[in-house]
């Protein structure tokens, strides 16, 4: 293993982590809390750590996936160990479990939280939770890629291993401006959704604080009645970026260099839709009665259902209290998530839709023993690495799913409760049901119980497998 290069990289990591504690530095300066002295103190731990490991360039800088995932999956550890100790250090969070679960829940766009109350935080913290969301949404590694003048194929590896979805390309020939074009995407939808939220009067911190939570399909809130007290303006300009953000950058790219048609020709974008609106409509047509009319309930609904399937949290009512019938539609696309290729996490469509078009050859097979059907995907025949990748990660995904609720299970909460805490968790999406619902949170959680579920929420964010490489005894093998 080169570890040289990984130590290299962590490093830059830590560098780009002390500068972006600069923002909740500048903020508490703004707002005259002395909490920034910690923010400061972090960020200059990082910057000079950082500082070491860069200053020898490594003898190598080849590598291949192992060390990219190693690298990839160290680097998120290492920026969320880093990122809580200012809630330590500042005395807003006492509990090193509950620091930790709330900033993984950042930096992995979860927004699943142990707060009671978050408007108790201070300015500088509020902003820094909503930013990990943001940072964590397109990828720390990805920005890393796109700013760090780097050379080689190698630099496939980190982008496998950090961006979601069965199979990863480059936009251009590049990978250095594929992840700058990646990035200026999504500066660019940042900043009309973040100005059109201004423009709704929605105050200036609001308006950062929920632009950073919907671009990152996280769902931390900056108020203690969630997003319950916005405008009906406010709240529908969060719902329609909630799904831009949950749409394969590939999509926006076709768009940016004047191929629309081949945009809408995109087979996981038309699934996406049609998943989104038949939810709105079952939902809707078994809400309705739960409000004043069929306006208000459209709403209400178009907005959970895209809070859920882009696995951003947030809410505008308390969906625990609809039907069965509702909440178990709500369950279903926690599970498939939002598009490949999207700062959305979950299971994602293009998966989804894969494993139902395997499951339709194999009874046509059976049907039919001596037909010969080639498996076609976005008009391309599946590769047979493809199809096995997306057939081992639902192997995992499950078994991760089993392990971790009989865990959760300990607590003794009920079945709801301990389910929807890991679907929550492992789908980056935030609130479950029951007791870890929209209307409360996982402060009730044992110890053990939170770690489990920030082992889910970093697997979850990581697609499984590079946290699966980081533990396993065959990595650090020598060969």
């Amino acid at each position: 293993m080169n570890s040289g290069i990984i130590i290299y990289l962590l490093g830059w990591i830590m560098n780009i982590e002390a500068l972006f504690l600069m923002i909740p530095c500048l903020t508490a300066a703004v707002y005259g809390e002395s909490i920034g002295f910690c923010y400061l103190a972090v960020a200059a731990a990082c910057g000079l750590i950082g500082f070491l490991c860069v200053r020898k360039k490594p003898a190598s800088k080849v590598f291949f996936a192992r060390e990219g995932f190693v690298t990839v999956s160290l680097g998120w550890i290492i920026l969320s160990l880093f990122g809580c100790m200012p809630f330590l250090l500042g005395g807003e969070i006492t509990r090193f479990e509950d620091a930790l679960f709330e900033i993984v829940s950042g930096f992995t766009t979860t927004g699943a939280s142990i707060l009671d109350k978050v408007e108790d935080l201070s300015k500088a913290s509020l902003i820094w939770r909503s930013f990990s969301h943001w940072i964590g949404g397109m990828g720390i590694l990805v920005f890393l890629l796109a700013v760090l003048p780097m050379t080689g194929d190698y630099n496939m590896h980190i982008m496998r291993a950090e961006s979601p979805g069965p199979s990863v390309g480059k936009l251009v020939p590049k990978i250095r401006f594929t992840a700058k074009l990646l990035y200026s995407i999504y500066l660019f939808l940042t900043v009309v959704m973040f100005l059109l939220l201004l423009a709704g009067k929605m105050p200036l911190f609001d308006s950062l604080c929920m632009t950073f939570g919907a671009a990152g399909t996280g769902g931390f809130s900056c108020r203690n009645f969630g997003q319950a007290g916005y405008t009906a303006y406010q709240q529908n300009v969060i719902t329609i970026f909630m799904l831009l953000f949950g749409v394969n950058f590939n999509v926006y790219y076709l768009f940016l260099i004047r191929k629309p048609k081949d945009a809408f020709k995109c087979e996981e974008l038309r699934g996406y839709l049609v998943i989104v609106v038949a939810a709105i409509v079952l939902i809707t047509l078994n809400t309705w009665g739960m409000f004043p009319d069929l306006r208000t309930a459209v709403h209400h609904v178009a907005f959970q259902v895209a809070s859920i399937i882009t696995t951003t949290g947030y809410s505008t009512v308390d969906f625990n209290q609809w039907p069965e019938f509702s909440k178990t539609l709500l369950l279903g696309i926690m599970f498939i998530g939002a598009c490949a290729g999207s700062t959305g996490g979950g299971m994602k469509v293009s998966r989804v839709m894969i494993a139902f078009k395997e499951i339709k050859k194999e009874l046509a097979s059976v049907i039919h023993p001596r037909s010969v059907k080639v498996l076609k995907y976005e008009g391309k025949a599946l590769d047979h690495n493809t199809l096995r990748s997306i057939n081992a990660f639902i192997i995992v995904y499950f078994i991760i799913l089993g392990v971790s609720v009989l865990l959760v299970s300990l607590d003794n909460f009920d079945f709801g409760t301990s389910f929807s805490a890991v679907v929550a968790t492992l789908n980056n999406i935030g609130p479950g049901i029951s007791e870890v619902g929209p209307a409360a949170n996982f402060s009730g959680l044992s110890a053990m119980s939170k770690w489990v579920l920030i082992f889910d929420m970093l697997a979850g964010r990581l697609e499984l497998f590079p946290m699966l490489v980081l533990l396993s005894p065959g990595t650090w093998i020598k060969r």
